[in-house]
């Protein structure tokens, strides 16, 4: 691992800091998503887990700062991001966007010569399974898409200024996600944890399936019941996937 960057510490939130983590976890939000939507997962593995949760430009804090509308320069940036942290064994999860950036980040991890644990993909269907979506064209598509996957963004299309502020970021946000291409044959060696909503829109389980295609490991598919974020609908039931992934077995209180 190289020396962390100066500029590290803006992709980077740590909300439960551990002084002494056995395992490190980097999670990927979704399109317009940011950092503080794993906040239930930092605080569910804490203190055994040393949960990255990824900040992109163009929000939040970082609203200032141009999105990236390219997952491929994305995928690098993060690439470099997560090398420079100290050394422990490595997972990722992310949702929708956040798990094709994650299989990407994992590809270029291992070209390394590093060994990612597992991939958590949440929310979205593999590489290679390809629909025609132009959201990112307009935004009353992106509104449209917003309201149709009823996620935690939804609360903000009655807020106009809200709604105004955080566009940019979802157009560039749908942009890489509908612009990707990926080959066929693209896979990574680490065991895959294909985690699905069974009335996700955007996934269907043949979808979901397919990720096993993208692994020389194994896939386990987990089937929950919810739509696209069904990881937050149904947040006890993968926060226990999680638990049983670290081997974190106590309850803290209140988490």
């Amino acid at each position: 691992m190289s020396q962390p960057s100066p500029g590290d510490e803006l992709w980077c939130r740590r909300f439960h800091p551990a002084k002494n983590p056995a395992a490190r976890l980097v999670c990927l939000p979704h399109a317009g998503g940011s950092a503080s939507f794993f906040l239930p997962v930092a605080a569910a593995l804490s203190p055994d887990v040393d949960v990255l949760a990824i900040q992109y430009p163009g929000r939040q804090d970082r609203r200032a700062e141009q999105p990236i509308d390219d997952l491929a320069i994305l995928a690098d940036r993060l690439h470099g991001v997560i090398q420079r942290q100290p050394e422990l064994p490595l997972t990722l999860l992310g949702h929708s966007l956040g798990a094709t950036l994650a299989f990407e980040v994992v590809r270029r991890i291992e070209a390394d010569g590093h060994s990612p644990v597992r991939l958590f993909a949440s929310g979205r269907r593999a590489p290679s399974t390809h629909r025609n979506e132009f959201a990112h064209r307009s935004d009353t598509a992106i509104m449209a898409e917003v309201r149709r996957l009823s996620g935690t963004a939804s609360a903000l299309l009655g807020d106009e200024e809200m709604m105004r502020a955080a566009l940019p970021a979802l157009r560039a946000d749908y942009k890489a996600a509908e612009t990707y291409r990926s080959a066929p044959d693209a896979t990574v060696n680490c065991p895959i944890t294909a985690l699905t909503g069974d009335s996700d829109p955007k996934t269907t389980l043949d979808e979901a399936k397919a990720w096993g295609q993208h692994t020389t490991g194994s896939l386990d598919l987990r089937v929950f019941t919810g739509g696209h974020f069904f990881i937050s609908d149904r947040s006890a039931e993968v926060m226990q996937v999680l638990k049983q992934h670290f081997g974190v077995e106590h309850t803290r209180a209140g988490g």
